[in-house]
């Protein structure tokens, strides 16, 4: 486990320091995937760094399993990063050596025999989805292939924390699923803490099971995806769900409008159906529409109910654990998407 407790970190710029983090607070769980969003300059690899023991915080303290790692100096600080993976924008990687030979590097490093090294270089070729690119050279190789290597790489010594520091920037979006999956795999079949910074929601919205997000330097939200895309006010649930656009005559028809979150495949496929039969109401999704969270399917719609027990449908639904708001009752009082 990561714990992240009240950490400021500033940087000197024309002789003033300018503040990059500024009394952050995350805990990231043991096998997590995590990940750290925000806009270019938000501090997301400032606190990648200091995660990494790269840097050291101003202020506060970040503690690996317990571990207090500001006290930490010489052989036992070496001894701790070595259970942290590091997976920059940009990959090191050895032009001279095949694709194989990269991934194999850190194991020479530690002195691990032929047998065993083989083996797991297999392994991670495997993972990585780059074994019919082994006997390759990193010039062979597209930027995102760069990047699965680069991850193979990392993950070679067996750390317990891989950390990705915007690993899908600058690489086209097919992609940048194959290196996401790669770390989703890694979390899976490894039990390795992920965590990942990215200015980009859908990397959220593929595989992280927890968010923090940052605005010049400072934490504006955290907490579990899925909890939080259930706030419709949030800058998950506005980054990740499907945009509602409607118009002021699509709403004007009905005489009741909500704005409905569902969340598993149980709520998504029958429970708006359901709803319009039990209470003998038209239920129309006007607007919004579906995607995923993970392996989670996630609908969001707004929704125009006509009918005598429309408000009771819409409790209905509400009971049922879906997040129904913005409700208005006739057109005079639906404000258009």
């Amino acid at each position: 486990m990561i714990t992240v407790e009240n950490v400021s970190k500033s940087f000197p710029l024309n002789g003033n320091p300018v503040a990059a983090l500024r009394d952050v607070s995350v805990d990231v769980q043991a096998g997590s995937l995590f990940g750290v969003v925000g806009p270019a300059g938000s501090g997301k690899s400032t606190l990648a760094r200091c995660i990494a023991l790269q840097e050291r915080p101003d202020r506060g303290v970040v503690r690996l399993d317990g571990l207090n790692t500001g006290t930490l100096d010489g052989r036992r600080l070496r001894e701790v990063r070595r259970q942290l993976g590091i997976v920059g924008t940009k990959p090191e990687l050895l032009a001279e050596r095949t694709v194989a030979g990269n991934i194999a590097t850190p194991l020479e490093q530690l002195g691990v025999d032929g047998p065993q090294r083989r083996s797991r270089v297999g392994s991670l070729l495997d993972l990585a989805g780059l074994t019919a690119r082994a006997a390759q050279h990193p010039g062979e190789l597209t930027d995102g292939q760069l990047r699965r290597v680069a991850v193979a790489k990392a993950l070679a010594a067996g750390p317990a924390v891989l950390l990705a520091d915007d690993p899908t920037a600058g690489i086209a979006p097919e992609e940048a699923g194959a290196v996401l999956a790669v770390l989703d795999r890694a979390r899976a079949e490894l039990g390795v803490t992920v965590l990942v910074t990215t200015q980009d929601a859908g990397v959220v919205r593929r595989v992280c099971d927890d968010v923090a997000v940052l605005e010049e330097g400072a934490i504006v939200e955290r907490g579990t995806v899925l909890d939080l895309i259930a706030s419709p006010g949030s800058w998950t649930a506005q980054a990740v769900l499907p945009a509602i656009e409607t118009t002021r005559a699509q709403t004007a028809k009905y005489d009741r409008s909500a704005d409905v979150v569902l969340i598993g495949f149980a709520s998504v496929g029958a429970l708006l159906p359901e709803a319009a039969g039990r209470f003998d109401v038209e239920l129309a999704t006007i607007g919004g529409g579906l995607t995923r969270i993970g392996d989670t399917p996630i609908g969001r719609f707004r929704l125009g109910v006509r009918g005598e027990r429309a408000d009771a449908a819409l409790a209905w639904i509400a009971d049922r654990g879906a997040h129904v708001t913005h409700t208005a009752r006739g057109p005079q009082s639906v404000v258009a998407a």
